[in-house]
């Protein structure tokens, strides 16, 4: 698609072509849009009269702006995910077409009986009042829903009841850069159901999960195992001949993708490496960390008491951090021999540069995008 890059600085024409995918979270996460049902591998919402109100405002909103293809939509107990195609430029930005759709699914709550149940436990909790806070429904004053365009939310008639924004402020959006994630994006909206079913099964982050497969190799890992099917995915690899103001450089430029959604994958060898790693993590970010001897052997005493230490621990509790340890035949695969040789010549495969250079072109083959199948792109979307 050729996307510009220039989004890495926060100048991101957001009224230009490009494709997004968006996360709203519910006020307080509370679970109102509806309920998991089903086991992990049929698993899915059920939603509820407001889930069913929500989502047709949803289309209702984005149908009045002809350039803007929902490709998909998934609603999730205590949030929304939209993969959406900008096709043409917008009369105004994406983050505004956001807000307004957020203001019809706010008005939608405040009519629906749920809200009178809400109401109620508030005002016993809190001596709340059906008045609207300073600053609730994502800065909407009173009477304000007029600016809507024409049958937008019900735009005409301001709703009798107020309360709060259904919605948490702003949203998350993560921009399409290369080509192949558009399939992966649509893939990870729709496998939302399954995957917070896998959650509630399995919550224990700090068991390590032997014979993981990813790109085609065995692996052990511990901590969010989401992160491997994870869309945009980048390696954070640094020439351990950098300055340390080509470091602080890169550190900058990764800060940025990983604010924008970018989950790195690095073996963290060298020394911009580590710096970068620990930025990512001091902010809050995801990272996938490759080890190349992390966890104890299966048979070790201490193999079940293993938990990460220091900030590693801390990240992986969050769920924004997964460890991984391949298996030992990684270092004799014939494409990962040829990718090292290529570098650093006939290395033996004991060797501690070998197994490094081998981690490294790990790290490619876990960050490279499947293929999109011809047929994949919904209505014509560019891949």
């Amino acid at each position: 698609m050729g996307l510009p890059r220039n989004y890495r600085y926060g100048k991101w024409d957001y009224h230009g072509r490009g494709i997004y995918m968006i996360t709203m979270n519910i006020d307080g996460r509370k679970p109102l849009l509806g309920r998991l049902l089903g086991d992990v591998e049929g698993a899915w919402v059920d939603y509820s009269p407001l889930g069913r109100a929500v989502s047709e405002q949803i289309e209702a909103c984005l149908a009045l702006y002809p350039d803007i293809q929902i490709c998909a939509k998934q609603l999730m107990p205590d949030h929304l995910h939209l993969v959406v195609w900008v096709k043409e430029r917008l009369p105004v930005a994406l983050g505004e077409i956001i807000r307004r759709l957020k203001i019809g699914c706010t008005h939608a709550y405040w009519e629906d009986t749920f809200w009178e149940d809400t109401l109620r436990m508030n005002a016993q909790s809190t001596n709340a009042t059906n008045t609207i806070p300073s600053g609730a429904a994502d800065g909407l004053p009173s009477g304000t829903a007029d600016s809507l365009p024409s049958g937008a939310a019900d735009s005409t008639d301001a709703p009798k009841r107020r309360g709060p924004s259904l919605f948490e402020p702003g949203f998350h959006d993560r921009i399409m850069m290369h080509a192949g994630q558009l399939r992966s994006m649509i893939d990870y909206v729709h496998d939302n159901p399954r995957r917070l079913a896998m959650k509630r099964a399995r919550p224990d982050l700090f068991t390590i999960r032997q014979d993981v497969r990813a790109a085609g190799f065995t692996l052990a890992a511990l901590g969010n195992l989401f992160l491997l099917d994870y869309p945009m995915k980048e390696v954070l690899q640094c020439s351990r001949r950098l300055t340390q103001q080509q470091i602080d450089q890169q550190r900058d430029l990764c800060l940025c993708n990983a604010e924008r959604g970018m989950v790195y994958v690095t073996a963290a060898i060298s020394e911009g490496e580590k710096q970068i790693s620990r930025a990512i993590r001091e902010a809050g970010f995801p990272l996938v960390v490759l080890l190349e001897k992390g966890f104890p052997k299966a048979d070790s005493p201490h193999y079940k008491f293993f938990k990460p230490q220091g900030v590693y621990f801390e990240a992986c509790a969050m769920g924004r951090l997964l460890l991984i340890e391949p298996n030992e035949s990684l270092y004799d695969n014939q494409e990962i021999e040829r990718a090292v040789y290529a570098k650093a010549g006939l290395l033996p495969h004991t060797t501690q540069r070998y197994r490094f250079l081998a981690l490294n072109e790990l790290a490619k083959h876990l960050t490279t995008p499947p293929a999109t199948p011809p047929d994949a792109s919904p209505s014509g979307a560019p891949l």
